[in-house]
């Protein structure tokens, strides 16, 4: 499994009401929570971001409340993979839970430019970034967990 696309930067402490704002938590629509995805942190992100981006932040991406909203707005805006220096433990085991493609690496996170085009291979763990030519090493997901990732989540990965 690959994914290729142009980065979207963020900082540390990306916490999940910055992600999916709680005022539109009544919706259950993949669609309408991707249309205000990130809105509160970089208003042009929906209209900037096209299917496959990858998203970068450094550290502690996710924190917050548990809300499973958070990687459902991310993976419905179009972005393939999050790459963080760090996550917040329920965000990480949410975007597991719904198929969004993480990876954690402190040194991709922290060099890795916003517009930079970035390829990712999860079996090996390898994120290289095509614009500086520089390659990372994230540690790749054991086989069971990528394979509820390549199935698009907990529950379709059991049924």
């Amino acid at each position: 499994m690959n994914a290729k696309g142009t980065v979207h930067k963020f900082g540390d402490n990306v916490d999940t009401d910055v992600i999916i704002p709680a005022r539109y938590l009544n919706t259950a629509s993949h669609k309408e929570l991707a249309a205000h995805c990130m809105e509160d942190i970089d208003k042009d992100f929906v209209n900037n971001v096209k299917q496959g981006d990858i998203m970068v932040a450094e550290k502690n991406f996710g924190c917050g409340s548990s809300r499973e909203h958070a990687p459902i707005a991310i993976k419905a805006s179009g972005i393939s993979c999050v790459i963080a220096s760090t996550f917040a433990r329920i965000f990480y085991r949410n975007a597991i839970n719904i198929g969004l493609p993480i990876l954690e690496c402190d040194e991709a996170a922290k060099e890795i430019k916003s517009g930079d085009t970035v390829s990712v291979n999860f079996d090996t763990g390898v994120i290289t970034d095509e614009t500086t030519g520089k390659t990372y090493q994230a540690e790749p997901f054991p086989e069971f967990i990528q394979n509820i990732i390549k199935k698009g989540g907990l529950i379709k990965s059991i049924t």
